[in-house]
């Protein structure tokens, strides 16, 4: 073989080659050299312990291989559950089939749902070791207990592990409940347990009600039944309608009149309270839409005063000053300039002749001559062109760009060359500030929808140095929950997640790193909105088999002087912010919320102290002790009398 190591696809097309001929030796012998350069390849063990399985069946070779399989790749649950039927189908001894399972549980599975499969697996491998013939005999009781253990295992371990149980229907309850039923003939038991599995919040749910009605049907009696399915009515969100008409079905066929009666009123009561509960979801839903777009056509009447009101100001200002500087060239007089200090040159005086410049409507120092004449010019120029309003009817043919630099010359001539090659483009609308400066974002508009999509693509592609933002055009007052993410928040067996990267780290360097365990389909690194990196990156894989060989031989790697960490990608859930809620809403004004450093210096309380203190007002005993006065609450404290000279007089006499 030519090929570089691994050799992975070399040596699978080699193995297929050999399977057309079908001799056993010589597949054998391919599986172990495969093996030997790509041992964490969980994909490549289950193929060859399969093959070893339904060709070879010899005990010793068939076992050695799912021991070795295990100890290379301990966190993949189906080697462990192949090794598991391997050892039952060869007639292991009962207590090292139950200790090779406690080494399961101890391997360390990367997904809550790996638990449950592999209890799930031991426990059948149990059920099929009980005589149900027996009464009681010790197999069964050690099924039972097995599945006490494993419910208790998914809520205590395996919960605070993962924060969840991977087992939200309760599947293995749901099979120790057939087991008792039809097994063992213990209706009771399957009955407590299906209590049980309603009270962790499957009630709501029609296809539980009506898979332990099946069971009922099936191993109990039409008065269970008829009581499952009256509790169903009651508790049923999802399709209430659903669980009414099979309730109507069974007493059609068994009840009596009264039993009919019973049921068509029920159903009509709860499909009745099931209709006025969508109704009042729907106008609250419709309140809330309509009170958001009150809010946001508040907003921008709002911002539209504001913005009337500044320009206003401006006005009036630049009029001022014209006014004044009229005024001056009328009389002929020369105010002198009040001279300044000059930063950096300590009690140094400003000469008069370099103060006297030619001030502007704007306020600021004008130099014809200088370099930034033509700057300010094109500012001007930008002033002077009628503002243009956006068409949201024209959304699906529009692209937002943003996160450009604010120092890019002629915009829209640079976007449209480079959205050219996305279809026909309509127009750019560059935005600018009051002073022609250039915003940072703008609006591509093309001839088709097509086109538009097309431009998503260059999406985070490097314009000047910064990763340009490309978004879907859409109405944030209309849609407040709209949020473009273009990569993946849950777990994704075949990419990598690298942190602790050299800043310097370019791209090709690390697909260096990377290629020599597997094929890399793409590389992502992490950069903030100026296109600086942050030493993270996204490594993806062709399949999980490499991610899991890559991981086991890049975490820890020293690249430039780092020491980086590697991971499978299972990005933290995205939580949305909490929409307030407005029947709840309080008359009492929201507490101040400061940043995550705290209240700064410079943010000053503007609430009087006399406001911030106590309103209760308090008494002060002769002690010394503050006490309350229920008195003084009431009623303002009264002022001291004043004394006059005879009253002084009389309070001596009394002495």
């Amino acid at each position: 073989l030519g090929a570089e190591t691994p050799k992975l696809a070399e040596y699978q097309a080699y193995i297929d080659f050999e399977m057309k001929a079908g001799d056993p030796a010589r597949i054998q012998l391919i599986y172990e050299r495969a093996l030997a350069e790509n041992c964490l390849v969980p994909d490549l063990w289950a193929r060859y312990n399969q093959y070893l399985d339904r060709q070879l069946k010899v005990k010793e070779l068939v076992l050695s291989a799912h021991d070795r399989a295990v100890r290379n790749c301990p966190w993949t649950v189906g080697l462990w559950i192949r090794y598991l039927l391997a050892m039952e189908r060869h007639r292991v001894e009962h207590s090292i089939i139950s200790e090779m399972f406690e080494k399961a549980l101890n391997a360390g599975f990367i997904q809550a749902t790996d638990y449950v499969e592999i209890w799930q697996a031991y426990l059948d491998y149990l059920r099929r070791r009980v005589d149900f013939t027996q009464d009681s005999s010790k197999e069964l009781e050690e099924l039972r207990s097995a599945f006490a253990r494993a419910v208790e295992y998914l809520k205590q371990e395996v919960e605070e592990r993962f924060s969840e149980s991977g087992d939200p229907s309760c599947t293995i309850m749901q099979n120790w409940a057939r087991v008792e039923a039809r097994l063992c003939n213990n209706m009771q038991k399957a009955r407590e347990l299906w209590d049980n599995i309603m009270t962790k919040g499957n009630a709501k749910y029609a296809n539980m009600w009506l898979e332990y009605y099946n069971l009922e049907r099936a191993h109990g009696d039409t008065q269970h039944c008829r009581k499952a399915l009256h509790r169903a009515v009651q508790c049923t969100s999802d399709y209430p309608e659903h669980v009414c008409e099979v309730l109507l079905t069974l007493e059609r066929i068994e009840g009596t009149l009264e039993d009919w009666d019973a049921a068509v009123q029920k159903t009509e009561n709860r499909l009745a309270r099931v209709n006025e509960q969508r109704a009042k979801a729907a106008e609250k839903e419709a309140a809330l839409a309509k009170q958001e777009e009150e809010r946001a056509e508040q907003r921008k009447q709002a911002r539209a005063e504001k913005k009337a009101s500044k320009k206003a100001k401006k006005t009036r200002t630049g009029d001022k000053r014209k006014a004044d500087e009229d005024d001056e060239g009328e009389w002929g007089q020369e105010e002198e300039l009040p001279s300044k200090r000059q930063r950096g040159e300590g009690d140094g005086m400003l000469p008069e002749e370099d103060m006297e410049v030619e001030t502007g409507l704007s306020g600021r120092s004008e130099q014809p001559d200088g370099p930034a004449a033509p700057k300010e010019k094109a500012s001007t120029s930008r002033k002077d062109v009628p503002k243009v309003f956006h068409d949201s009817s024209k959304d699906k043919v529009t692209v937002f760009v943003s996160n450009l630099s604010y120092t890019m010359a002629e915009p829209e001539a640079k976007l449209r060359e480079l959205f050219g090659s996305c279809g026909e483009v309509v127009e750019v609308r560059a935005v600018f500030n009051n002073k022609g400066t250039f915003r940072g974002y703008c609006y591509v508009q093309f001839r088709e929808e097509e086109a538009a999509r097309q431009a998503l693509a260059l999406d985070r592609t490097a314009v000047e140095g910064r990763p340009m933002f490309v978004s879907p055009c859409v109405d944030k007052n209309k849609n407040p929950d709209f949020k473009v993410f273009r990569y993946s928040t849950t777990l994704e067996k075949h990419k990598l997640f690298i942190s602790g990267l050299p800043f310097s780290c370019t791209k090709e360097e690390l697909e260096e790193v990377c290629k020599a365990h597997g094929n890399v389909k793409d590389i992502r690194l992490v950069t903030n909105r100026a296109g600086k990196p942050k030493g993270l990156a996204y490594v993806e894989y062709e399949n999980e088999a490499q991610a899991s060989q890559a991981v086991l031989k890049m975490d820890g790697l020293t690249v430039k002087d780092h020491v980086i960490k590697v991971m499978i990608s299972n990005p933290p859930v995205r939580k949305l912010p909490e929409r307030p809620d407005p029947s709840k809403a309080s008359l009492v004004p929201p507490r101040q919320i400061y940043g995550a450093r705290g209240k700064g210096r410079t943010q000053l309380s503007m609430m009087p102290r006399a406001l911030q203190r106590q309103s209760n007002p308090v008494a002060k005993a002769e002690n010394g002790m503050v006490q309350n006065s229920p008195a003084a609450s009431s009623e303002a404290p009264a002022e001291p009398k004043k004394m006059s000279n005879a009253d002084f007089a009389k309070m001596l006499l009394k002495k």
